[in-house]
């Protein structure tokens, strides 16, 4: 089964609440923009978003340039998950490669699934065509403590430092945290996130 097919039958097997990243609010990825001090004016790509609360709860603060990019699209516009987005992209990280820049470049769900180097400098080239000098990134990856599997599939996991030298030289690090995310069911995940700034 390949990448595509696979998010498409987890999607379409479970509503988003019943997935073990679901947040009803996206509140590490608000505090993080509200730290930063970003706002509505900015416009924001939400990278694996498909199923995140994200984008609806950014369009209810007044954001109203927000893409939300994922690979299934099972996951992509379900009830209630990122109504607020204006635009949607089904794509494959891997396959796709940006018509603009962002402001802030979110990804909560999808870099620990690039298991393969080569992957990830594919990522790394899409995330720097999709940001300019200035432009912040947000990304949250399971921490050196958390699951080695996610939904079947293996991850790699990281701490600050690990992330940091993924992105490269041309993304400056700002700020680090750890968060201990709950599932649906009470299970304990151990988060690593990190923000960074395009140099």
């Amino acid at each position: 089964m390949d990448a595509r097919e696979h998010w498409r039958t987890v999607y379409s097997a479970k509503s988003p609440d019943q997935l073990s990243w679901h947040q009803p609010l996206p509140e590490p990825s608000l505090q993080a923009l509200d730290r930063l001090g970003i706002g509505p004016e900015s416009s924001l790509i939400d990278v694996g978003g498909g199923a995140s609360a994200l984008a609806a709860e950014l369009a209810r603060r007044g954001w109203r340039d927000l893409t939300v990019l994922d690979i299934a699209a099972s996951a992509i516009g379900g009830p209630g998950e990122g109504d607020g987005a204006n635009r949607w992209i089904e794509a494959d990280i891997l396959d796709w490669r940006p018509d603009r820049a962002y402001d802030v470049w979110h990804d909560r769900a999808l870099f620990h699934f690039l298991v393969d180097p080569g992957d990830r400098a594919i990522y790394v080239d899409a995330l720097k065509d999709a940001t300019q000098a200035g432009s912040v990134v947000i990304i949250a990856a399971f921490a050196l403590d958390g699951p080695e599997t996610c939904s079947g599939l293996p991850v790699r996991r990281y701490d600050a430092e690990g992330l940091a030298a993924e992105l490269g030289a041309a993304f400056a690090p700002v700020e680090a945290w750890t968060q201990a995310h709950v599932t649906p069911w009470g299970a304990t995940q151990s988060f690593q996130w990190c923000t960074f700034s395009r140099r």
